[in-house]
């Protein structure tokens, strides 16, 4: 079921700007002038012909730079803004976390400014009630919350706008950057909430500068560049893409780019596909799981190793180069990742053809399928050469365990 359906959406605003009126005729006469200019020096685009749709219970990572027109399709998304073409449907009650404080009135107590909140929210007076000391524990407000607003801080001020939002119950919740003020311990319960929502199929759409958040939490991620969509995908292909696109800003948009693995492409190209992608300064040329006996295998048991090798070509140069590796489970969970750099190697130039091993000593994973992610990066973390999910193992078990990974572990019967 869709949750958020946008089509064909952009979004014009004029510019504000000082004018230095000298007389009431130069005023009426640059009024007469400016009304004749739709869309001249006077206005900007901040969206063009954006499309796209969320399912309910996605969780959609919005990146791009700053003016990019996120926070502006954000708030469109809400209500506050209308497309000046395309059309918005969001289908249920929508929560949204954009400007700090926004919808609250500074000279209102903490208490009140939960009722007026609540009510916006789409809750009766009576619904917020019944929430209001939950809303209170949570925000971590008790000795302040008939204080006037004007005297709160910042992070009083987000704790409060996230709370009334989480308890709101909302079917879409929007956030941009909120989770960016605050300590260390609110933003973790902050998390736990979003996973509580996750957990409970609601739908989010969270517009934020860490990209580490949006391939940690998000189903998908969009890149919005000069008020366009210049990707969108799995989160990790569409940060790679953003990355190249800001150190290669005059490079082919990704619709541009060929859609063909194609071992002639010149290094440097970048190379967009759904499973690959990347400028191939160094190339993945091919990857194996090779078992105890150096045989290649890709069904296991939960006490087995396997040893990873990816065999790679050199195009050219590529300073300090990284290698990783990740296992997501079949319905797109990530149970594993690491990479050289993380674990503090620093490999040497490479040069010609070669391999490189990972050797992971059990894999204590449930039983299913899974597949392998590898890559190749600069230190700088832009993409050599990215398969994503190309390569599929199952895990056999004769144990009735859930989750996702089996830890080594021993009854012990105290009688």
């Amino acid at each position: 079921m869709v949750a958020v359906e946008v089509e064909n959406v952009s979004k014009r605003f004029r510019r504000q700007t000082v004018q230095p009126y000298t007389t009431l005729k130069s005023a009426v006469v640059d009024f007469l002038l400016r009304r004749g200019r739709s869309g001249g020096e006077g206005t900007f685009q901040a969206l063009e012909g954006i499309s796209f749709s969320v399912q309910q219970g996605q969780t959609l990572g919005i990146i791009g730079r700053n003016g990019s027109g996120k926070s502006t399709l954000l708030k469109l998304l809400a209500g506050i803004y209308q497309p000046d073409k395309g059309s918005i449907a969001v289908h249920g009650r929508v929560g949204a976390l954009l400007d700090l404080g926004a919808g609250f009135h500074p000279e209102f107590s903490g208490r009140e400014n939960i009722l007026i909140n609540g009510i916006v929210l789409g809750l009766s007076k009576r619904e917020v009630r019944q929430r209001f000391d939950a809303i209170v524990r949570f925000a971590e407000l008790d000795e302040f919350i008939d204080e006037p607003l004007k005297t709160y801080s910042s992070g009083m001020y987000m704790r409060l706008g996230f709370a009334v939002a989480a308890y709101a119950d909302p079917d879409v919740l929007l956030i941009d950057e909120f989770l960016a003020v605050g300590d260390e311990a609110f933003q973790q319960k902050c998390f736990d909430k979003i996973v509580e929502f996750r957990r409970r199929g609601k739908t989010l759409i969270l517009v934020t500068h860490d990209l580490s958040t949006v391939e940690r939490w998000c189903d998908e991620a969009l890149w919005i560049g000069d008020g366009v969509i210049r990707g969108r995908g799995k989160p990790r292909r569409v940060i790679d893409l953003y990355h190249h696109g800001i150190a290669a800003p005059d490079a082919a948009a990704p619709s541009t780019v060929s859609h063909q693995i194609d071992t002639t492409v010149p290094a440097g190209t970048a190379v967009e596909q759904p499973q690959r992608w990347g400028s191939r300064e160094i190339e993945i040329v091919a990857v194996q799981m090779l078992d105890a006996t150096d045989q290649e295998r890709y069904v296991y048991s939960n006490d087995e190793c396997t040893r990873i090798r990816i065999h790679y070509k050199v195009h050219r140069h590529l300073e300090e180069p990284v290698f990783g590796m990740a296992i997501i489970r079949d319905d797109g969970l990530w149970c594993y990742g690491t990479n050289t750099n993380i674990e503090g190697l620093s490999l040497p130039s490479l040069a010609g053809d070669g391999t490189v091993d990972l050797l992971l000593e059990r894999l204590d994973l449930m039983a299913g399928i899974y597949h392998l992610d590898v890559a190749i990066q600069g230190r700088d973390s832009t993409t050599s050469d990215y398969h994503h999910g190309l390569y599929t193992f199952t895990m056999q078990s004769q144990l009735a365990e859930v989750g996702v990974f089996r830890i080594p572990h021993q009854w012990i019967i105290n009688s």
